[in-house]
């Protein structure tokens, strides 16, 4: 008996364990999805997010202890978008050579905005717009939803992409006609 209760308290103690790797499975899977449906090669898919660590870290590292920045960094196709707030233009530019620096970028768009940090509720603010313009996305089904990456910051959303003429101008067409969007900014790459 007491080897019986040994293995079934081992085997509650592993159920944790277990439950970590289903989940990393599902995300695995998940993650696999995306690549399968996506235009960049797998090679690229990971590149860019590699980039986007890498640029994240590089920023946090060299700028971090400064409170009066606030900046994300979105790679598609080794495209760098930079965006967010920063004191002054010599800080934006300094941050934009940084990132051109980093491996594998192929350029970037520096969209740093000179100014205080966006607040907690323009986060909030710039998060929903974000989910309603991809929901907007799957609503027309125009084209593949995610053939076209949204980010939004201070109510700007940005559309990047590898697409055609015409789903880059859908894409557009239905980011102007979601509430609460106050430009749309267009970070195409086209494939005609």
């Amino acid at each position: 008996m007491p080897r019986r209760r040994f293995l079934l308290i081992g085997m509650a103690a592993l159920i944790p364990l277990l439950h970590g790797c289903l989940g990393a499975v599902a995300v695995g899977a998940g993650a696999t999805a995306l690549v399968a449906e996506d235009r960049r090669t797998t090679g690229i898919y990971f590149e860019d997010q590699n980039i986007e660590l890498k640029a994240t870290k590089v920023i946090s590292d060299k700028y971090g202890k400064n409170d009066k920045i606030n900046t994300s960094v979105v790679s598609f196709n080794r495209y760098v978008l930079i965006i967010g707030q920063v004191p002054d233009e010599e800080l934006k530019k300094q941050i934009g050579v940084t990132v051109l620096g980093i491996e594998n970028v192929r350029n970037i768009q520096n969209d740093l905005v000179i100014g205080p940090p966006a607040s907690f509720g323009q986060h909030t603010s710039d998060t929903y717009i974000t989910s309603k313009v991809k929901a907007q996305f799957i609503t027309q089904n125009k084209f593949q939803a995610n053939y076209v990456k949204v980010v939004t910051e201070d109510d700007v959303v940005y559309l990047m992409g590898l697409v055609t003429k015409k789903e880059a101008d859908d894409a557009t067409e239905i980011a102007r006609g979601v509430g609460g969007v106050k430009k749309v900014v267009r970070v195409f790459e086209y494939m005609d």
